[in-house]
């Protein structure tokens, strides 16, 4: 059940996936999902949270590969990211993002565990960042944290787009312009 409702809560968002499309889709019934969630809203907050975990590990899979230096682990990560969204036809997006767009007609309960998650991308990214510095990629001037914070400020956007665009130039653009804006 939760990987369909992230599926479809990527693709289409969460005022507009009715519960009874995602029990259809996994062939669960209406009483059998109440019995694991009492709502609709309780089953977005697992959905958000089992979204998180699942991106941080990605995140995580590459901003620590010590195999690449940090600038590289983080254009790894854009590039292994559009290729996700190319496996759907770029008709999904980013979960959180999707959900940020939606905040007028979501529960109030996911605006804090949606800027939560967001600030754990944007800590994992800092971290990242502040590697490069050390390793002298990029300028000890920079505040990585405020670098972080535009970096997800933008990457949203870079996805939103490359989904309405059904491409990855956009994603493409955000990156090239991302790392050189920052490279030393």
């Amino acid at each position: 059940m939760v990987r369909a409702g992230v599926a479809f809560l990527t693709e289409k968002g969460f005022a507009t996936t009715g519960l009874d499309e995602i029990l259809q889709s996994v062939k669960v019934p209406k009483g059998s999902f109440y019995h694991y969630f009492e709502s609709k809203e309780a089953f977005g907050v697992e959905l958000i949270k089992n979204y998180a975990v699942y991106f941080a590990e990605l995140l995580d899979s590459n901003y620590l590969n010590e195999n690449l230096p940090p600038l590289e682990r983080i254009a790894a990560f854009m590039e292994e990211a559009k290729n996700n969204m190319a496996r759907y036809e770029f008709r999904r997006g980013c979960l959180v993002g999707n959900l940020g767009q939606e905040m007028a007609v979501i529960p109030d309960a996911f605006r804090q565990l949606l800027i939560e998650t967001l600030h754990d991308w944007q800590s994992r990214t800092a971290a990242c960042l502040k590697l490069a510095q050390k390793e002298k990629q990029i300028s000890a001037e920079l505040d990585c944290d405020m670098v972080a914070a535009s970096f997800w400020i933008g990457w949203e956007g870079a996805v939103l787009r490359a989904k309405l665009e059904r491409s990855g130039a956009p994603i493409d653009i955000y990156a090239t312009h991302f790392l050189n804006g920052i490279h030393k």
